[in-house]
């Protein structure tokens, strides 16, 4: 049952995608980020299940997206329905969207109530590796120190790896380090969701995602990781003391490293993400005469299956959109 429901709730991705791609290049990221969001809310709520987001665009009276809270699914009187907690963005990377640059995705995750933890709105410092480094770093280490240990779970030189890194003043000095160390840097303009994927994914040519990024992306990179047997290791990163109270007010201790499995903590955990743009991982949204082409990633954790779908979408004529 696990298997088809993820295939459900992986459509949402793909219907996001193609909607975002017909966005892409246009040089507008919140016309990208509308589209996505309109066609995914469309979809979730003609499947049979109970969803609530808690992790999305932001409070509902911040963010006309899908917000905080939300309530998505086909409503269905006296029926006993999955119940499952929602992280969503439906467009990552919107900045290369809306230039037609690489590594958009949509995204999605879902585990039973209580399995995502409710990440605030701020920053998150993190290290992510694939299952052969996986118990060999230390978020609180020097960057050569674990740049070695990653090396030697892949048997390969330092040189040959491949960090991904957000190009942002605040990872400057980790930027002169890792380099420093001889290891390559992978700059991305925003969306750091897609860098700690591949870095737990093999043969993506990526080793390591480090740095401060957003804390509810982090979240969702979490349950990919999870699936996926790598480790991640994130703290909190608040900028002012407002941040360290709401921090505090959701359960977060701006002093702890988390895991993993503390930010992704569910047993029936479901990552899905599509391609909007061509990346590392996934390739973008491919369209021709009468339909479209999608790439996606569809994980779950109870049945532990990985898969890499490629999906054909025959265009509805009449109507100019995509059949849901």
């Amino acid at each position: 049952m696990e298997d088809t429901f993820a295939l459900k709730l992986a459509h949402a991705t793909e219907v996001g995608a193609m909607a975002a791609a017909r966005m892409s290049g246009r040089g507008d990221k919140n016309l990208a980020d509308q589209a996505a969001v309109e066609a995914m809310r469309q979809y979730l709520n003609t499947v049979d299940f109970a969803g609530r987001v808690v992790i999305g665009e932001g409070e509902r009276d911040q963010a006309p997206m899908l917000y905080i809270g939300e309530e998505l699914g086909l409503k269905q009187s006296g029926k006993q329905q999955q119940v499952l907690d929602i992280a969503v963005d439906p467009l990552e990377n919107t900045n290369a969207t809306a230039a037609g640059l690489w590594n958009a995705i949509s995204v999605l995750t879902a585990a039973e109530k209580g399995g995502l933890f409710h990440a605030p709105d701020m920053y998150m410092e993190k290290l992510v590796v694939g299952k052969e480094a996986a118990g060999k770093v230390d978020l609180d280490a020097p960057v050569e120190t674990n740049l070695r240990a990653i090396a030697r779970g892949l048997d390969r030189k330092v040189a040959d790896l491949v960090v991904v890194a957000l190009d942002r003043d605040r990872n400057e000095q980790l930027i002169k380090d890792i380099r420093k160390a001889e290891a390559r840097v992978k700059l991305i303009l925003d969306g750091d969701l897609s860098g700690g994927i591949a870095a737990a994914v093999q043969g993506t040519g990526v080793h390591a995602l480090m740095g401060i990024g957003a804390a509810p992306e982090g979240v969702m990179t979490a349950a990919a990781v999870k699936i996926l047997g790598g480790e991640m290791q994130a703290r909190f990163w608040p900028k002012d003391k407002a941040e360290i109270s709401r921090l505090r007010q959701m359960g977060g201790d701006e002093k702890r490293v988390y895991r993993e499995k503390d930010l992704a903590s569910g047993k029936m955990l479901i990552f899905a993400a599509t391609g909007v743009t061509d990346g590392d991982l996934l390739k973008g949204v491919r369209f021709f005469g009468g339909g479209a082409r999608t790439h996606s990633l569809v994980m779950s954790y109870q049945t532990q299956k990985i898969r890499f779908i490629d999906t054909t979408h025959i265009l509805n004529a009449s109507e100019m959109t995509f059949r849901l």
